[in-house]
This record gives structure tokens, C-alpha cells and sequence, in this order.
């Protein structure tokens, strides 16, 4: 009885089936196998890294203000544990309510056929259609952000 040792061209193939070439994913790919809008993050998102315990961390090339339902905050740098439909210990997100901006504490969505997306901001819950979620958003700079604000609801500021 002889041994047979497998081909190369056998353990080549072997190795591509078990980790393919391709495994750079999106951001938005990523989001949307956890369960989640890809619309979450804004549309400067730089780079991301998921580590083995699964904390993600975003950087984006800047600071930036999104609007969704109201205005976001992101930092350069957002952090959150990722699970199947949510983000949870977020870090670097802030939500304006009541000219307040609150923390967001995490973004959780239970079941996505209802179509709603819950937001902690620590004093309350906020839910809002996923729609919103859909498409990255716009992200501009806190001050480009305003003078848009100031123009769109007619303020007129002197120094």
C-alpha cells in the first residue's frame, strides 16, 4: 500500500477555497451583513478596522457634520462594539436635540422589517425610519455646515 502525497495544483486550490483572495470588504458591505443600514457613516469615510472582538473603528478624513433627521456629529475617529443590528459603546458620534449635542450612546436595529432604527443618546431614544440610512451622507465641515444653516433659514449674522 503506498501513500499519496496531493499535487501542489491540489493544495493551491485547497488554500484559495479556504481564504480567498478577496476579503477587502466596505464599509457599507460590512454594515449591511451585521444586520445594518450602509448609510450609517458619512461619505468621507477614509479607512475602518474590525478587530477579533469586534470594535470598529472608523476614521473619517475629517470632522464632519451629516444631516439625516437632524444634525450629526462624527469625529475623525468613531468607535463602536459591532453586532448583528447594532453599535453599541459608541465613541466620537454626537446627535443635536434641543440645541444640545448629546453623545450617541448606541444605534441598534431589532428587527429591520419594521423599517426603524433606535438611537440612545443616553436622556432618551430616538427612532428613526432606516430609510434615512440608506446612502452615506454628505459630510461637511462644522463651519461650511452653519453658513449653510444660516442661509437655508434666512439668519443674518453681523460682527
Amino acid at each position: 500500500m503506498s501513500l499519496k502525497i496531493p499535487t501542489p495544483v491540489f493544495i493551491l486550490t485547497a488554500l484559495f477555497l479556504l481564504f480567498p483572495l478577496t476579503t477587502t470588504t466596505t464599509l457599507q458591505d460590512l454594515l449591511r451583513s451585521r444586520g445594518l443600514p450602509a448609510g450609517i457613516f458619512p461619505d468621507n469615510v477614509k479607512s475602518y478596522q474590525l478587530d477579533r472582538e469586534d470594535r470598529l473603528e472608523v476614521h473619517l478624513e475629517s470632522s464632519c457634520m451629516a444631516e439625516f433627521d437632524g444634525r450629526m456629529y462624527f469625529d475623525r475617529v468613531v468607535t463602536a462594539n459591532l453586532s448583528y443590528g447594532g453599535l453599541v459603546g459608541l465613541e466620537g458620534l454626537s446627535q443635536e436635540e434641543l440645541f444640545l449635542w448629546l453623545p450617541v450612546k448606541c444605534i441598534i436595529v431589532n428587527d429591520p422589517s419594521p423599517g426603524v432604527i433606535l438611537f440612545d443618546i443616553g436622556v432618551a431614544h430616538k427612532q428613526l425610519s432606516v430609510s434615512l440610512f440608506e446612502v452615506p451622507p454628505s459630510c461637511m465641515p462644522q463651519e461650511v455646515m452653519l453658513e449653510k444653516l444660516e442661509r437655508k433659514e434666512g439668519f443674518d449674522f453681523q460682527k
